[in-house]
C-alpha cells in the first residue's frame, strides 16, 4: 500500500504540494525564526515553494512575518535564496 504523502500549501502561491517539495519556515517557542531543513522542529511553521520568485515576493509583502507574528530577518530570506543557487 503507498504512504499518504502530506500536502501542504505555500503561503505566496497558493499552491498546494508533496510537503518535501516546500520549504518550511518556523518561529520557535523562543520567538526566534529558522529555516527547519527537517520539517519537525517545533513551532509555528509556513510553507514556500522553493523558489527564489516567491522567497522574494514573501520578502516583500511581509506575508511570512503575518504568519508567523514576528519580524523575518533580511538573513532569512538570503539564506533561503543561497540554498536555491545551489
Amino acid at each position: 500500500m503507498m504512504k499518504k504523502v502530506p500536502m501542504r500549501t505555500c503561503i505566496v502561491t497558493k499552491e498546494k504540494f508533496p510537503k518535501m517539495e516546500l520549504i518550511r519556515v518556523v518561529r520557535t517557542p523562543e520567538g526566534t525564526v529558522v529555516i527547519d531543513k527537517t520539517g519537525k522542529q517545533n513551532g509555528r511553521g509556513a510553507y514556500l515553494k522553493k523558489d527564489v520568485k516567491v522567497y522574494e515576493k514573501a520578502q516583500k509583502s511581509k506575508i511570512l512575518n503575518r504568519h508567523l507574528g514576528v519580524e523575518v530577518p533580511d538573513t532569512i530570506f538570503e539564506e533561503l535564496r543561497k540554498d536555491e543557487e545551489v
